[in-house]
């Protein structure tokens, strides 16, 4: 579908890519063998796109709030 490897891949990308698998499988007019590998293919970008939203979350919960509840930085990820 793309010259961009799965793990290359931004979240917009993926699941971009991801919503013409799903249509293609729901339409149903393409072979068994293509099925297959559309699946397959689902099923990576479905990964991908899990992975990119987990680091989203834990970045968003990384940030830390001074008194005043303005952001005031990060704190690492391995602290939470």
């Amino acid at each position: 579908m793309g010259d961009t490897t799965v793990e290359e891949m931004s979240f917009e990308q993926a699941m971009g890519e991801l919503e013409q698998v799903v249509s293609q499988l729901e339409r149903g007019d393409v072979p068994l063998e293509q099925s297959i590998s559309l699946y397959e293919r689902g099923a990576e970008l479905k990964k991908r796109c899990k992975t990119k939203l987990k680091e989203a979350e834990e970045k968003v919960a990384a940030i830390t709030f001074d008194g005043d509840g303005t952001p005031k930085g990060t704190t690492p990820v391995e602290g939470l």
